[in-house]
This record gives structure tokens, sequence and C-alpha cells, in this order.
């Protein structure tokens, strides 16, 4: 059963952050040069009294708690002995003392259940035991209102920041031992070199923990024979060991639960919204210098609406900009009688994400350019999302995409040789149309899964439950001279969200028009 341990934390007067031996707490950026904050002894008594009491409710487990709970479970079996270091991270700058907004790492909040409401700074520890592991949550309990922290520390303060949890509420939601972050001290200091850290999580824990490692083979070293030891001694040496724990955690991933896998659903839906929403205001990005950002913006609302936010950059790409993979500066004018190329997706609070792109012609019909590359697009996808099914190995589902790009890329005369030349290893000639690949893994992370071997993600057998995306494209730049002047200039990519049952697949965003007519009725239905 779940418990809260609750450590109490001594303020420090002039800062109100934690007297800690380690740099678990760090003080907030400094303000003092510019700090109004009233010091008196009398406004520290007058505002640290006469408050309602507060009264605090433990919520029951939310649902994915159970979900996360057999998640650990998997990690432990497959670590028996070693201590396991998951960190949230920390909330990175965006200049002087401001930061971006925080969102946890994939791994911490995969092994949580804790989504958009994450602490920053909090720690989930896996504490080896006889008979597999005893796991602790460790964060930052908010300050008492009778502490500075609560009113002068703009970084954790509650009045600042707003409510932030008790140990106990988080305890009750997540199901998980919790403990306040001055106990994680402790942890460092029992890091052995078995002790493995997600690193890429949080710079400063992975420092922690790694000169605690160096300490104990240092140790040793100088008492026993230590070269049997699992990891090298080398300052700046690679640490093949937390790469595994990255690896394993990813892997983990490739297939989802019922509980993830309506959660793709639930991000799928909102972002057919968003989508509905940008038709709704094409006509007003046509109007103005950067309708670009009119798109951009415009799904971005529906994504904090119905979401976290967005799951990655929104890319509305109008004109040329399409033929740029991951055009992302969105200051471009919407011209009637381009296309925009929309690539999006809404990221929900449990931080799951689409990823969705439709190609939309700005004037509401394709001219018959446009028209015959979308189509052959559309054709490619199909073709790819005709083969997914379980057993298959990931990488034909590119292969079949593949095989219609080269054909109708031949066909229209663009290729120096036939379509079955072009499909050759050694040319793929085809390819300097659409030089990404066809599809990744999606979930958590909008390029899920990213730490898992070859053998296990390209080279791969899929299985029911997995979910990937299926986006191929065709670009043609302004100026490639292998195309005709009335095709340069046109970019196109239709890119669905899959999920592989048990003797096929489920296009998940099949609701959103996919096909050259059904795009231009739902464009002239949206505009009346």
């Amino acid at each position: 059963m779940a418990t809260s341990t609750d450590t109490s934390v001594s303020a420090r007067p002039e800062t109100g952050l934690a007297e800690t031996p380690d740099a678990t707490t760090e003080a907030p950026r400094a303000t003092s040069n510019r700090s109004t904050t009233p010091g008196s002894e009398g406004f520290k008594a007058y505002i640290g009294g006469q408050w309602a009491e507060r009264v605090e409710s433990v919520p029951p487990a939310r649902e994915q708690a159970s979900f996360a709970a057999e998640r650990r479970a998997r990690v432990s079996a497959a670590f028996p002995g070693q201590r396991l270091i998951i960190p949230a991270g920390s909330p990175k700058q965006r200049s002087n003392d401001t930061d971006y907004a925080f969102r946890a790492h994939s791994a911490f909040s995969y092994l949580t259940g804790w989504g958009s409401d994450s602490e920053p700074g909090a720690v989930l520890v896996f504490e080896p035991t006889a008979g597999g592991h005893d796991v602790t949550l460790y964060f930052r309990e908010r300050a008492g209102r009778d502490s500075d922290e609560f009113y002068a520390n703009p970084e954790i303060g509650e009045f600042w920041i707003g409510p932030r949890p008790s140990l106990a509420q988080v305890s009750g939601d997540l199901a998980v031992t919790t403990s306040g972050i001055a106990a994680f001290d402790a942890v460092i200091r029992s890091v052995d070199t078995a002790t493995l850290v997600v690193r890429e999580a949080d710079a400063a824990i992975a420092e922690h923990v790694d000169d605690a490692r160096l300490r104990f083979a240092a140790e040793q070293a100088l008492s026993t024979n230590a070269s049997d030891s699992a990891f090298s001694i080398e300052v700046g040496s690679e640490h093949a060991p937390d790469a595994k724990l990255a690896e394993v955690l990813s892997e983990m991933r490739l297939v989802k639960d019922s509980y993830e896998i309506e959660q793709m659903r639930l991000a799928v839906d909102a972002t057919q919204r968003g989508f509905e929403d940008v038709l709704g205001e094409l006509e007003r990005a046509t109007s103005v210098q950067r309708g670009e950002r009119i798109v951009e913006g415009v799904f971005n609302t529906r994504a904090r609406l119905d979401g976290n936010t967005v799951g990655y950059d929104t890319i509305a790409a109008s004109g040329a900009h399409a033929t740029i993979l991951h055009w992302t500066r969105n200051d471009g004018a919407v011209k009637p009688g381009e296309l925009i190329l929309l690539d999006a997706g809404v990221e929900v609070d449990s931080l799951y994400t689409a990823d969705i792109t439709r190609t939309l012609p700005i004037s509401g019909e394709f001219s018959a350019e446009q028209r015959l590359v979308y189509e052959a697009v559309r054709e490619a996808a199909d073709a790819a999302f005709a083969i997914v099914r379980p057993g298959i190995v990931f990488r034909d589902v590119h292969a079949a995409a593949m095989e219609v790009i080269a054909k109708r890329t031949a066909e229209w005369g663009f290729l120096p040789v036939s379509a079955e030349e072009a499909l050759k290893p050694d040319n793929e000639h085809h390819r300097r149309y659409m030089v990404h690949g066809t599809s990744h893994h999606l979930g958590i992370d909008v390029h899920d899964c990213a730490q898992a071997r070859r053998e296990m993600y390209k080279d791969g057998v899929v299985e029911e439950g997995m979910v990937f995306t299926i986006e191929p494209g065709l670009y043609f730049q302004t100026d490639d001279l292998t195309v005709p002047a009335e095709f340069r200039g046109i970019g196109v990519r239709i890119e669905d969200d899959i999920l592989v049952t048990a003797d096929g697949a489920e296009n998940l965003s099949a609701g959103i028009p996919r096909t050259a007519d059904e795009v231009e009725a739902w464009m002239a239905a949206k505009r009346g």
C-alpha cells in the first residue's frame, strides 16, 4: 500500500529554501537588486497568520495509476538489485528569470502517471530489495504560510504560482509512496556503481549520480579489487548501463496498453477539432501579411482548450514553405491558389499526443497539378496502410509507400531512370522528392520510443497495440530543375495516426477528410 512520508523542511529566512547539504534544492534566480518584497518582522508576522484552515482531502487513485504500477513492476523485473533514478526534470530557462512551460520527462510520466500537473524537480527512485524494489516519489512539498517561501519565492511559492499538492495528496492520487525532496539527498549518498539514472531528464541530478558513483568506485578500488565494476571510474566515460535503462524504457512503450490507446484517441479527436477550427479562420488568414500565424494560433488555441498544449511546434506551411519539412517560423502569407500544409497535434493532459498532417487548397479547390501530386501522396499512404498488420516488419511500411512515390514520379518524367531502377538500394532517385521516412512510433512523445534498438524499431516486427504514423509526401523545391516549372513550389504531405489491431490496423485519424474530393467538400461545407 502506498504511504506518505512527511519530511520536515526548515527555511532560510533570506531565501525561504530548504536547508539541505546538496544541490537538490537551489535558490531562486537573483532578484534582490529589484525586489520590493517586504522584509520587516512586522510584515512577516502579519502575513504568516490569520489564514483560513486549509482543508486537505486525499483524492482516490487516478485512472492511470494502476497502469503505471504495472509498468513499474516490469521495470523492476528488468533491473533486479539495481537502484534506478528517474527524474521529472526541471523547468528550462527561456530568458533571465523566466522559463518555458514545464513538461515532465516522458519516462517519468510513463512510470508515475503524472502528466501536465507534474511537479518540477520530482524524482522517482526504485530502491532494490530482496523481492524487487521499493518505489518512492520525491518532490518538494509546498511550504506553510508561515514560511517566507510562500510569498517571497516566485519559482515555487504558492502566492506566485498557485496551489501545490501535499505529499499525502500525491501519494493517494498516484498510488505511490511519496517523500519530501530533502530526503533525496540520502539517496544520492547511497549511490553505488550499480545505480542507473535517466541521464537526459535532469543534467544536475545526472551529475550528482556520476560524482557519487565515482566516489563509490574509488573507495572500492582503495579497499578491494574493483576491476569487475560495471562502470569505468574515468571522468566523462560513456555510461552504457544508463543507456540500457533508457533503451528498456523506450522499448516498453512500443506496445501501448488500453489506457494509452484511449489517450491517443482523445488526442486525435482534439486535433480534428483543431483542423476544423483552422478551416473556419482560413479566409481571415489570407487577409494579413503573416497569415500562417493565424493558422498556428487558431490550432494552438484548440490545443490549450482541449489538452495541455501542442505536442510539437505546429507547422503551418503555406505555398513554397510546404516544401520545407520542418517549417515552424510560420511567418508567411496565406495566398489563394496555393496550398497550405498543416502538421499539428494536440497533447492531452496525460502528455500523449497526436501527429496529423493535411494539405489544403487555400482557395478551396486544387489546381490540376496540385491534385495530381496530392492524389499520388494519398495513394502512397493508402498502399502503406494496406499492408499494416501484426507480423510484418516495420520498415516494410515505408517500402510500400516508396513504391508508389517512385512509380508516380517516374511516370511524370521526373526521374532519369525507371521506377524499378530507382527503387534499387544504390539508386533511390525518387527520394530527392521525399527525403524523410514514412513512419515513426507515436505516443507520450511525438517521436516515441526513440531509444529503442534498431532491431526493435525499424527492423522490428509489428505487434498489436503499436501506434505509429504513416506520412508520405512529395516536395518540389522552387529551384528544382528536375521538375517542370508548374510543379515547383508544391509541397504535399498526408499524415495519419495508425493503431495496429489483432488482424490489421485502424486509422485513428480517418475522420479528417483525406482524398482530394473529400477535402474540397469539407472546405466548402466549412465556408458555408
